[in-house]
């Protein structure tokens, strides 16, 4: 394994007028990730992700726990876990008026590495990151998608075995979104591990070969996305009501065809065997009693149902 923690733990003090208060941000989190694979961190803003990727990269400092990350002891030698991963940070890292070629260049510099090897390596990020006919424009002109190409293209100058991806897709459009996918594959294809932090559903789906999903400081799910979803087994009959969700809920919480049963302020959702079979006993049952609904969908389980089961709410929700 590439990385491997076992209670790692991280606490903060913050002050409400006179009352100081400690807030449990991560509670214990065991990890192992495998070289090579694209490891995602699922879970809601506030959960934990970012300062659990922050302590593995160097820039908190655990309160308790272990982690070796590609061979180096995080606690013990935190200078040689620097010099063998790349990090990329949520806000991004270029200057407005530097070139994406200067950044790239300074960067690879600040490595130890030669003007001669920082430039060849920069002209090589550049034509990889599909940035070359950019690179000796100032960073204040690109858009979104194009800066956020270079940030990656920084944290991976140096050539680490393993990079973390502080929410890469954060704040970009669709067409840019779509676009990182393929340079965050990319950086498997040229044989780095990957560890990405995210909130997207679909993001976690698409790109990961195996994720955690976190939620309050706690892994409360970790396998690949298709064995997650398994855990949910069976259809999910999702029901939107106008009103009456507790009464509605009291139909079929012991229902001989209901696995599971989830409600939110005005949804219901129902594991079963069978969706198709299932439909009309629910409409039937919900008419019967006078109870109107905006809709009804049959759908397979997704991540969002495994975040449900495991801690009551939904994440697009949270």
């Amino acid at each position: 394994m590439i990385i491997e923690t076992s209670g790692l733990r991280k606490s903060f003090r913050s002050r409400a007028g006179r009352d100081v208060k400690t807030v449990e941000a991560v509670r214990g989190v065991d990890l192992s990730v495998a070289e090579g694979e694209i490891f995602g961190f699922l879970g809601p803003n506030g959960a934990g992700k970012t300062t659990t990727l922050r302590m593995l990269a160097t820039l908190l400092e655990p309160d308790g726990g272990t982690a070796v990350i590609a061979g180096a002891d995080l606690r013990k030698d935190p200078g040689e876990v620097r010099r063998r991963i790349g990090y990329v940070a949520q806000g991004g890292s270029t200057w407005d008026d530097s070139t994406g070629r200067e950044e790239l260049v300074l960067h690879a510099r600040m490595y130890g590495i030669s003007k001669a090897e920082a430039q060849r390596r920069a002209a090589d990020a550049l034509q990889t990151f599909e940035l070359a006919e950019y690179a000796d424009r100032k960073c204040k002109t690109y858009s979104g998608g194009q800066r956020r190409r270079v940030d990656i293209a920084l944290g991976i100058i140096h050539q680490p075995k393993v990079v973390f991806l502080d929410e890469p897709t954060t704040g970009l459009d669709p067409q840019s979104r779509a676009h990182m996918w393929g340079e965050v594959r990319k950086l498997r294809e040229m044989g780095m591990t990957v560890f990405l932090t995210t909130h997207y559903l679909d993001e976690a789906d698409a790109l990961c070969d195996r994720l955690a999903i976190m939620d309050h400081g706690q892994i409360v799910a970790e396998g690949t996305p298709a064995d997650l979803k398994q855990e949910v087994l069976g259809d999910v009959v999702s029901v939107q009501l106008q009103r009456d969700v507790p009464r509605a809920a009291d139909l079929f919480g012991d229902a001989d065809f209901v696995r599971k049963l989830e409600t939110t302020e005005q949804s219901l959702r129902l594991y079963v065997e069978d969706g198709a079979s299932a439909i009309p006993h629910v409409l039937r049952s919900l008419d019967a009693e006078k109870i109107a609904i905006d809709g009804i969908e049959l759908h397979r389980p997704s991540l969002d149902d495994v975040f449900l089961a495991k801690t009551g709410r939904s994440l697009r929700e949270s």
